[in-house]
Parts: C-alpha cells; sequence; structure tokens
C-alpha cells in the first residue's frame, strides 16, 4: 500500500438505502453502497483509501463485499475471489451483484465493479465471484498446524504515517489506519531490504472501529507490498485476489503477516494470514501482483 520507499529512517511511535453500515465509521462510510431499482449498487469511492491515483484492492473488495452481503441472505464472506481489470478511482462507480445459487447454509454470487471513463463509456475495474454464509453458525471446533506471527508488543513497532517526510510522504490510505510495522520487516525503508520477501504489522482502523469480516476483507491488503523486501520500489498492482474468511474477528488489533516465495517473470504472490486478539485465524488471502 505503500509508495516507493525512501532511504530516510522511520521512527517509532508509542442513508436511506445503505447496507448494514454502523453510524459514524470511516470504512463503513467509505463503503457504503445503495441500492437501485435494477438490484444494481451505487457506491462513492473515496480517495481516503487511494495509493497514488489509484484506489487499493482490499478497500475496493471491501465495497464490492458490502454489495453481495446486501445480494444475498447470507452475512457473512466465506471465500471471495477478485480478478481486477483496469486501475480504479475515486468518484461514483456501480457494483452490479448476480446471485448463482443460494442455498441453506452458503450462497454464491457473482459482482461486478464499474465506472464511467472520460469518454462516457462504462469501464468495468473489478470482476469477483463469492460464497457467503453465517460465521456464528459454524462449528467451535479448530484443529490447526498454524500460528500466530511472533511479534514485538505494539508499542516497539513502526507507525507506518510516522515518515520522517510528513504526512505527505505516505499514502493517503495510510491516514485511515493505526499500523504498527514488525521492525523485523522494515529494513527496505532504511534501504536494505531483507530480501527475504517478508512483512508483518499490527493493523486496526485509525478512527477505532473495531474489525469485522467485511474490514478483513481491505486488512489483507493494507501493509506495504512485500516487493519492497525483495529490493523492488513502486507500484504494484493486484491482478488477483482471493481471501478466505475463517471467524468473526474479536475487538482489538489484528495481526497481519505476509510472506512472497517465489517472483518470476514480474509477477509474485503474496500469502497472508490476519490473527486476532483471541489468538485466531481469523482470515488467510493469496494475491498475485505484477511488479
Amino acid at each position: 500500500m505503500f509508495d516507493a520507499p525512501s532511504d530516510a529512517p522511520v521512527r517509532p511511535r508509542g442513508s436511506q438505502g445503505a447496507v448494514r453500515t454502523a453510524p459514524g465509521g470511516e470504512f463503513d462510510r467509505d463503503t457504503a453502497v445503495r441500492r437501485r431499482a435494477d438490484g444494481a449498487w451505487e457506491a462513492d469511492l473515496s480517495p481516503g483509501w487511494a495509493i497514488g491515483k489509484a484506489l487499493n484492492g482490499g478497500y475496493l473488495l471491501a465495497v464490492v463485499g458490502r454489495a453481495l452481503r446486501g445480494a444475498l441472505p447470507h452475512p457473512d464472506p466465506f471465500t471471495i475471489t477478485a480478478h481486477y481489470l483496469t486501475a480504479t478511482t475515486a468518484g461514483s462507480a456501480l457494483v452490479r451483484t448476480s446471485p448463482a445459487r443460494v442455498g441453506r447454509t452458503v450462497s454464491t454470487a457473482s459482482a461486478g465493479l464499474y465506472q464511467t471513463d472520460e469518454h462516457g463509456e462504462e469501464v468495468e475495474r473489478i470482476r469477483a465471484l463469492a460464497t457467503y454464509g453465517d460465521l456464528d453458525a459454524l462449528p467451535a471446533e479448530v484443529r490447526t498446524g498454524a500460528e500466530p506471527p511472533a511479534m514485538p508488543p505494539r508499542e516497539r513497532c513502526f507507525s507506518a504515517t510516522d515518515h520522517p517526510g510528513g504526512a505527505t510522504a505516505v499514502p493517503e490510505m495510510a491516514h485511515r489506519l493505526d499500523l504498527r510495522l514488525d521492525p523485523d520487516t522494515i529494513g527496505w525503508a532504511l534501504g536494505a531490504p531483507s530480501m527475504r520477501g517478508e512483512m508483518r504489522a499490527w493493523l486496526g482502523l485509525a478512527d477505532g472501529r473495531e474489525p469485522d469480516p467485511l474490514a478483513l476483507l481491505m486488512a489483507v491488503d493494507a501493509l506495504p507490498p512485500t516487493a519492497f523486501d525483495l529490493g523492488l520500489t513502486g507500484w504494484v498492482p493486484t491482478v488477483e485476489l482471493t481471501v478466505h474468511v475463517r471467524a468473526r474477528p474479536a475487538p482489538g488489533p489484528l495481526r497481519v503477516s505476509i510472506v512472497t516465495r517465489n517472483l518470476a517473470g514480474g509477477y509474485l504472490e503474496e500469502d497472508t494470514e490476519v490473527w486476532d486478539t483471541a489468538d485466531r485465524l481469523v482470515a488467510q488471502s493469496r494475491q498475485l501482483a505484477r511488479t
């Protein structure tokens, strides 16, 4: 989610028709959708989630996810896969949803996010396929070999917005987040990337809104790209992103861990895990991005 790394050091620091949006939250306001008579959903995409001129892919997935929540009888995304066709910018957008199957425990639908270009032509920006269910209805049993990432306490991590270049030196999206980067994964910011392809951070929303399943769709794409830790700079656009939401997160900051094991042909994958304060793996994702 960041622009090209800087060699400078960083410092630590201690409506009507809207679909199920909580009042007062910036994330809820900026992902709100309104149902049209034809079953499409209108959205006003906020510039507050921009990386340069383009909007963050996780934020956009949350917008699409909210529209799908309104189109289906089940409340929670279980799995959603999005292909990013062209860069999306701030402004008006339309999400068209198409239910494929409604079952007793899960429902499936596709969705497309559209904008009108400078020629007045409608352009599809994102196409997604998702299955929704009810996380609260899932059995409590967990069998896993996964473990939460080992990270320092939040007060010993580094703030993404505490940049020596000032507030204008970080992407606009950074101001929407309370992001604390693990010191072991910020060598790239000092001009010394580890070349391991790792990124870890504590993550919350800057306005204090607690995480929920829709916020998890944003969280998997909220950290700086692992390409920075591999010595690469510049924009790393998402080609495809698949998210699995495994549980409703407990209140409090999330721990996000991302790793890239293979970069080839100008493309890399990012495998992401999101853990809550109850040490539960609440979301996983895999992303294909272009370098």
